[in-house]
C-alpha cells in the first residue's frame, strides 16, 4: 500500500504582478496513482498463497520534494512537524478473520475487506535516509482489535533511476486482535471437531523485513517490487490455526506500477 503524505506549506507566486491566468506552483499537486499485485498467504498465518490487487496513492504540491517511503505504510496525513517528528492520523486495509470450517476443510478463505484507522509517527534520524516510523490502527467496524506496527527503513539511491530500501519490522496486538485471528473458542472447537480451544493473549505478534527496489522509468512512470517476511511468534505462532493449518512464516512479493501527473486548482 502506498503512502499518502500532505503538507500544509505552500508556495507563494514569484511576483505580485504575475497574470491571473498563469498557475503558481502552489496551485499545482502532483499525483502518483498505482496500481499493485501480491503474491502472499490467504490470511495471516496461513500457507496457503493466493493473488491479491491494491491501490496507492500519493500526492504533494508542485515544487516540494517528495519524502521516500516503504511499501507497507499505510495512507497517512501529516497534520504536526514538531522539528521534524511528523504526527497524523492514518488509513489502513485489512480482511476479515478466519473460518475454522474452511480451515479444516482445507479450503481457500473467503476474503472480506476491512478499514482500520489510527495514528502514525515518523522520524527521519537522517534525511531521506534512514527513517523510524510507527503505526496503531483500530478496526472500524467487525470488532477486530487493535494493531502496532513498527519499523525503521534506510533509503539508497543508486544512480538517478533506482531507489533501494530496506528495514526491519515488529507487530504487536492487542487481546481483540489475537482471539480474533489466532484464537479458538470451546465452542468453536467443539463444533469443528478437529481443533482444541486456545485462548490468544495480546503481545509481539510478529517481527519481521521488508525490502524494496524501485526503477523510475520516466517522469511519468515508475515500477517496484517488494517483499515483505514476517514470522509469526508468540501465541500467534502457537495458535492451532498457524502451527496445525498454516504456517508462522508469512512472505508476500509485490509489483507497482505508478504513472505521476499534474492537477491544476
Amino acid at each position: 500500500m502506498g503512502l499518502l503524505i500532505v503538507s500544509a506549506i505552500g508556495a507563494f507566486p514569484a511576483s505580485s504582478m504575475a497574470q491571473d491566468t498563469t498557475k503558481s506552483s502552489s496551485d499545482t499537486w502532483v499525483v502518483t496513482l498505482g496500481a499493485t499485485v501480491e503474491y502472499g498467504p490467504n490470511y495471516e498465518g496461513s500457507k496457503h498463497h493466493s493473488f491479491s490487487a491494491l491501490p496507492s496513492f500519493d500526492f504533494h504540491r508542485l515544487g516540494e520534494a517528495p519524502e521516500y517511503s516503504a511499501p507497507d505504510d499505510n495512507f497517512d496525513y501529516t497534520l504536526f512537524d514538531l522539528g521534524g517528528l511528523e504526527i497524523g492520523p492514518v488509513v489502513g486495509l485489512r480482511d476479515d478473520r478466519l473460518d475454522l470450517n474452511n480451515l479444516h476443510l482445507q479450503s481457500q478463505r473467503r476474503v472480506r475487506w476491512n478499514f482500520d484507522a489510527g495514528g502514525f509517527a515518523q522520524y527521519w534520524l537522517m534525511e531521506n535516509q534512514l527513517r523510524f516510523r510507527t503505526e496503531v490502527r483500530q478496526s472500524l467496524w467487525g470488532g477486530d482489535g487493535l494493531v502496532g506496527d513498527l519499523g525503521l527503513d534506510w533509503f539508497q539511491p543508486v544512480g538517478d533511476k533506482w531507489l533501494l530500501s530496506a528495514g526491519p519490522r515488529l507487530s504487536l496486538a492487542n487481546s481483540i486482535y489475537m482471539r480474533s485471528n489466532f484464537g479458538i473458542s470451546a465452542g468453536q472447537a467443539a463444533r469443528n471437531g478437529h481443533v482444541s480451544a486456545f485462548d490468544a493473549g495480546a503481545g509481539l505478534k510478529s517481527v519481521g523485513l521488508t525490502v524494496a527496489a524501485t526503477y523510475t522509468v520516466s517522469p511519468e512512470w515508475s515500477v517496484q517490487i517488494y517483499e515483505k517476511y514476517n514470522r509469526l511468534v508468540g501465541d500467534a505462532a502457537d495458535s492451532p490455526i498457524t502451527s496445525q493449518f498454516g504456517s508462522p512464516d508469512q512472505n508476500i512479493i509485490g509489483f507497482t506500477l505508478n504513472r505521476t501527473f499534474n492537477i491544476d486548482f
